[in-house]
């Protein structure tokens, strides 16, 4: 087992501390958004909870659309050139978002279009970002890595709830949005710093775009407790975004004191993943995956608190609880998907895990806003506390989620 100082030392490797560095800005960028966008759309004049179901969904859709192509892209091409067009992209979506919203210019089709940007721009990013990350940490720190990836970016969530919520009660969304599109721009430079060794993908580059495709779906495919999982995902995260996305802030602005009270409980749960960070770098279970779905449950517990009137210092209590579960989850899968997937597949696996886990993500966004309408948004946020919990317990049925055990490795002379 590895010492806590003998796994810190991948901070003095300059180009971990460079990927560690633009990760953690751009998620900086990326937690001023929900408060941002979600108030600085409500309080548009005549803007309902439909507007930002429509506005949300225009962001959420091209990025599952686009999720595939991504992962083709991060086998076929130098990872960190994928991903500094992927931040650049979010820099140009989200400086638009801003612009409209200051100079009052905000007609929806424009600002769903923004929001697409920004979504291609996820697309883009993320399987390029799962598969660098054993391009630059060694085998055997693999989790302490995505832990230390962690950290950063779930520091910068709460740094992002709390100041982002202050700009937008400051400032205005508008002003919030120009702040994520800079560090965006920031984390782009950062990632083009990166000096990566030259990989061979000559013979991704004799195959067709359909035959990369089918080879990772092959991948995929072939291990159960991965496509369990992603089914599980796929309902899970409808639920969280209607929660999150739409019904969460609505209650925060029917009920709740609006974007401060909603600001409190994103910081709750962006504390709750650093301490989940400090979970997950020293856990080392025997069956991650069993391990990981387990810690889904109590990820309903923010929405059953919300849905029951529960008070707001209980309500960021529970997304504190929901943030620890989340961060062990996601260091458990991301640390097995790269030691299990073969390194040349890695990203096109991982665009189908992103697309599976986020295809009803958009089905949740449009129906959030009729729901609240027709039960009520407590009702409604219950209801998404059901959607959590059961396909979770489902996937526990799953041998291939039961039994995949954790491999032995040896520490990396250094």
């Amino acid at each position: 087992m590895h010492s806590f100082l003998g796994d810190l030392r991948l901070l003095r490797d300059r180009r971990f501390a460079l990927l560690l560095t633009a990760r953690t800005i751009s998620v900086l960028g990326s937690a001023f958004a929900p408060v941002a966008l979600a108030f600085g759309i409500l309080n548009l004049p005549g803007a309902t909870a439909s507007t930002l179901s429509i506005v949300l969904t225009a962001e959420s859709v091209p990025m599952i659309v686009f999720m595939l192509a991504g992962g083709v892209l991060a086998d076929r091409l130098p990872r960190q050139r994928v991903m500094m067009v992927g931040e650049f992209l979010m820099t140009a979506g989200f400086l638009a978002l801003a612009i409209m919203l200051l100079v009052g210019w905000t007609p929806l089709p424009a600002l769903a279009a923004a929001a697409a940007l920004s979504g291609v721009a996820t697309a883009v990013t993320f399987p390029a970002l799962t598969g660098i990350i054993p391009e630059v940490v060694p085998t055997d720190r693999l989790q302490t890595g995505n832990a230390l990836l962690g950290l950063g970016a779930n520091a910068s969530r709460v740094a992002g709830a709390v100041l982002g919520g202050a700009t937008v009660v400051l400032f205005g969304g508008g002003w919030a949005l120009a702040v994520s599109a800079a560090m965006f721009a920031v984390a782009g430079v950062l990632i083009a710093m990166l000096r990566m060794p030259p990989g061979d993908r000559s013979a991704a580059g004799r195959r067709s775009v359909l035959a990369d495709l089918r080879e990772g779906w092959r991948e995929f495919r072939s291990r159960q407790w991965i496509w369990v999982v992603v089914a599980q995902f796929s309902l899970l995260v409808m639920a969280v975004q209607a929660g999150h996305g739409v019904l969460g802030p609505l209650l925060a602005k029917e009920s709740l004191g609006g974007p401060a009270a909603w600001s409190a409980f994103l910081a709750g749960e962006a504390a709750g993943t650093i301490a989940g960070v400090l979970v997950s770098m020293r856990l080392r279970p025997s069956r991650p995956i069993l391990v990981a779905v387990l810690v889904c449950l109590p990820a309903a517990l923010p929405y059953v608190l919300l849905g029951v009137s529960a008070p707001l210092w209980g309500i960021v209590a529970g997304a504190f609880v929901a943030g620890v579960c989340y961060d062990v989850f996601g260091v458990l899968w991301q640390t097995a998907m790269q030691r299990e997937v073969p390194a040349e597949s890695l990203s096109r696996v991982s665009s189908y895990d992103v697309l599976g886990s986020m295809m009803f993500g958009p089905i949740g966004l449009l129906l959030a806003g009729p729901a609240a309408s027709v039960f009520g948004t407590r009702e409604a946020l219950l209801g998404c506390a059901v959607l959590v919990m059961l396909p979770t317990l489902a996937a526990l049925l799953s041998p291939g989620v039961r039994d995949l055990r954790a491999p032995r490795l040896e520490p990396a002379s250094s």
